[in-house]
């Protein structure tokens, strides 16, 4: 007998839908323009970074990478309207963190595993809300303080929410994951790809994900976490929730970076970072784990309370990568037609806000562009 999705259910679908509807019309109106400020005071404090290196690259991070924030903060729309607006800073400053911790991790290292573990402390450690918050890293960041100020803003903000406590000790060892996973793979050029593998496979026991998934998963589980911040805006947030809720999440994250990895693989291939479809033979091989874990996900959010939300939300990741005009290459085309099939009808309405909102980030660019010129001609203007 063929396993029902939960996409068969005409009732689950209407109402993952008006939940799609309802997250969009809350994330313009109460969440968007936090972000704005709040990207907006980030990319000032970086501006102030003394060490030039470290400046330009939390600079780049932030302009360059600050969509991806602005896409995250859409997990704040689960959480009440008096708890929202906490919970968008906290995500906001934890995915710049995690940006910036991944561009410092790059860097060459004779030690790569010790230096990443150093650097990632300070990620791991703004779940630790009684224990000591002094990390030393700034032999590694030169940053004045930046790291810090990133890390206290997502604790104090954390902190405000009503069942934080709650999630806490999923969420350190969610994050622990994640930190391992970016340092591994960091270090895979000078250390190989086996440990990788081994690190992944350990990891992989007791889930429902094959190593490459979970690492794909771990890699991005900074999306788990926001899930989890968010969690800890609603008052009735058990623990045993938050583990169920970082459990999906990390198969939403297997698919984010699966999906990043196949849109992006020529910039992949030039750069050498984490080209994670390189892991699977063929691209049929591929095409059927994301297909795998997408079903997966879906199993697991629809045993969740306010399932259609979070089916909502793993349909919007699809459709956000799925949305970029890379997905209709050669190679990424037949892999994305297997999704949307797969999460069809669903990913309909999805895949239309996400055209509109990159619609809306190009107009933003372009208005943004035109006014660095006007300004540069002004100025020539005044000379």
């Amino acid at each position: 007998m063929a396993e029902t999705s939960p996409f068969d259910d005409r009732r689950l679908t209407a109402r993952a839908t008006v939940a799609l509807v309802l997250a969009s019309t809350r994330y313009w109106t109460t969440v968007a323009p936090v972000v704005k400020a709040e990207l907006g005071r980030w990319e000032r404090r970086a501006s102030a970074i003394s060490d030039a290196t470290v400046r330009t690259l939390a600079l780049e991070k932030l302009r360059d990478e600050g969509f991806t924030a602005e896409a995250a903060a859409m997990l704040a729309t689960f959480a009440p309207k008096a708890h929202r607006r906490s919970a968008v800073k906290a995500i906001v400053a934890l995915e710049v963190m995690y940006d910036y911790l991944d561009g410092l991790g790059e860097r060459p290292s004779s030690d790569p595993l010790g230096e990443g573990e150093g650097l990632f402390q300070a990620f791991t450690g703004v779940f630790d809300m009684h224990g000591s918050h002094d990390v030393d890293h700034h032999e590694l960041a030169a940053d004045g303080g930046y790291l810090d100020e990133l890390a206290e803003a997502v604790r104090s903000s954390l902190a405000q929410l009503p069942t934080a406590s709650a999630i806490v000790e999923v969420a350190r060892a969610s994050a622990e994951r994640s930190a391992q996973a970016q340092t591994r793979m960091h270090a895979a050029p000078a250390l190989g790809t086996a440990q990788l593998e081994e690190w992944a496979t350990d990891r992989a026991q007791g889930t429902a994900l094959e190593w490459r998934e979970l690492l794909a998963g771990a890699a991005s589980s900074v999306i788990a976490l926001h899930a989890l911040i968010a969690a800890a805006g609603e008052e009735r947030t058990t623990s045993a929730e938050a583990s169920a809720l970082d459990a999906v999440y990390l198969s939403i994250s297997a698919l984010s970076t699966m999906l990043d990895s196949l849109i992006d693989r020529r910039d992949d291939a030039s750069t050498g970072a984490g080209e994670f479809i390189a892991h699977y033979a063929t691209p049929e091989l591929l095409a059927g784990a994301l297909v795998k874990v997408a079903r997966q996900a879906a199993a697991q959010a629809h045993r969740l309370p306010d399932n259609a939300q979070h089916l909502m939300m793993l349909v919007g990741v699809v459709a956000y990568f799925t949305s970029d005009p890379r997905a209709r290459s050669q190679l990424a085309r037949p892999t994305v037609a297997r999704l949307h099939a797969e999460l069809w009808p669903m990913i309909v309405p999805a895949l239309a806000v996400m055209r509109a909102w990159r619609l809306a980030k190009q107009s933003r660019q372009r208005v943004a562009q035109r006014a660095r010129i006007g300004s540069r001609l002004g100025g020539r203007g005044r000379l």
